[in-house]
């Protein structure tokens, strides 16, 4: 058995997220494994468009979010969903406008330990018709 207990909360980088965005690795993601991350979305807050090697799994552990696939409506996110994204679809996430929302990520590392490619942030009329097509 081995029990990881020491871990931090990090600022999310302006480079990946808008907002106010703060993480916690419960599992770092190594080469060729999986990692876990918690992440807390303040109001507003949300990921850059991104995509996955491996694909990543989301659970909605509280509050409400939105999340939208290039092409796609977004989705309204609600505690207790799960989220599928494939390796190589972009996409993004975060919280609903007025609304805190937190998610555990699941995501696999390629060979050389990158877990997600990042693109550009999404432009806040985006977001903003995004949460009004889902019903936020």
């Amino acid at each position: 058995m081995e029990l990881l207990r020491q871990r931090r909360t990090e600022r999310g980088s302006a480079d990946w997220f808008t907002g106010e965005v703060f993480l916690e690795v419960l599992l770092p993601a190594r080469p060729g494994e999986v990692g876990l991350l918690l992440v807390r979305f303040a109001p507003g807050g949300r990921t850059h468009w991104h995509a996955h090697p491996q694909g990543q799994v989301l659970h909605v552990v509280e509050g409400v979010g939105l999340a939208q696939s290039r092409g796609q409506e977004a989705r309204l996110l609600l505690p207790g969903d799960v989220v599928l994204f494939a390796p190589g679809e972009e996409h993004w996430h975060g919280a609903a406008p007025g609304r805190f929302m937190a998610h555990l990520a699941l995501q696999g590392a390629d060979p050389q330990g990158r877990t997600a490619y990042w693109g550009d942030p999404v432009a806040e009329e985006d977001y903003l018709r995004a949460a009004e097509e889902a019903g936020a």
